[in-house]
């Protein structure tokens, strides 16, 4: 396994890291959960994300239990969590970041956990309705307190970051470290184009998402839903259109034949793909069995084989390379 910092961070990241989105509490149970995460350790995977919207707090659960089980070294790996959606329905518990809210969701989060504190935690949405002072000062206090030890967002545009950056700076508050976007080969807007200033400016890091595309750049929905997947699951529907795209679909079909000329898995290519990009500080995956876990990590052995030519190829058939600014 090997290491990059997170962004200007001092601290290091997995390149490959361990997410427990759509799985815990949903398609795995503390068993399973307790399996995969035991063999992405065991390779060096060091970074375990959650959040605490994950199956309604489940996920956090199953994760603390099976921290608690494992009985790692703490500072032996890292842990994260997320706030924004809430798990109550109360004008101050939902779609808000503002100071009450985050405070009582941070103490929700470590019970749930079981810990002491997690190493990151991320502004799951921006918040329109909340001003973004409030929100910086109240993740200055949780990481003050020592409840979190770096702070970032997910899904925030860069002026966004960028405003919330300066007021930290300004009034000498804990900065955002680092984001969590959406990155894949179809989607790379943010990450390749609209946070280019923001990687020199202030040292943004990245912990990536849906590298695979829910499952897409797999190549398992080329024929249609499959039974078990996650585009079954009632709370997923909002993910049908894009696994059904036939113009991805089509695009994913090409994009096999380029890694079976490469002698690699769709999967793996799609990982190492993330991987090339240097402002990616680590590629969240996900899995619902110990052989996934395994088929993952085998992505790092393929990023070798992703030359200039290569990557040019797959824009080709991408065709959405992100383009600069005039």
């Amino acid at each position: 396994m090997n290491y990059r910092h997170l962004g200007r961070s001092g601290l290091k990241v997995s390149e490959l890291s361990f997410g427990s989105w759509v799985t815990f509490g949903n398609q795995v149970g503390e068993d399973q959960a307790c399996e995969c995460m035991a063999v992405a350790y065991g390779v060096g995977v060091n970074f375990f994300d959650n959040a605490e919207v994950y199956a309604s707090g489940q996920s956090e659960t199953v994760m603390g239990n099976v921290l608690k089980k494992l009985a790692w070294r703490r500072g032996s790996y890292i842990v994260s969590s997320k706030f924004f959606w809430g798990l109550h329905d109360g004008p101050n518990e939902k779609n808000t970041l503002n100071r009450k809210r985050l405070l009582e969701a941070m103490d929700g989060s470590l019970k749930r956990l079981q810990l002491e504190y997690v190493d990151l935690v991320f502004c799951h949405r921006p918040d329109p309705t909340t001003p973004i002072e409030e929100t910086v000062w109240a993740m200055h206090d949780i990481v003050s307190r020592g409840k979190a030890i770096y702070w970032g967002t997910s899904e925030w545009s860069a002026a966004e970051i960028m405003e919330a950056w300066q007021i930290a700076d300004k009034h000498h508050l804990h900065k955002p470290v680092m984001e969590q976007p959406q990155y894949n080969m179809f989607n790379r807007q943010k990450v390749e184009h609209e946070y280019t200033r923001l990687y020199q400016d202030i040292g943004l890091g990245t912990t990536t998402w849906s590298p695979l595309a829910s499952g897409l750049l797999t190549g398992k929905y080329n024929d249609g839903i499959p039974a078990g997947s996650r585009a079954t699951l009632q709370e997923y529907d909002w993910l049908k259109p894009a696994l059904t795209d036939p113009g991805r679909i089509g695009k994913v079909r090409k994009l096999a034949h380029i890694a079976a000329n490469l002698g690699i898995s769709m999967v793996h290519m799609a990982l190492a793909w993330c991987l090339k990009n240097p402002h990616v500080s680590t590629v969240i995956t996900g899995a619902s069995r110990v052989e996934q876990v395994s088929e993952n990590m085998k992505a790092l052995d393929a990023v070798e084989k992703l030359s200039p030519e290569v990557m040019a190829r797959i824009d080709i058939v991408l065709g959405n390379k992100p383009q600069e600014d005039e």
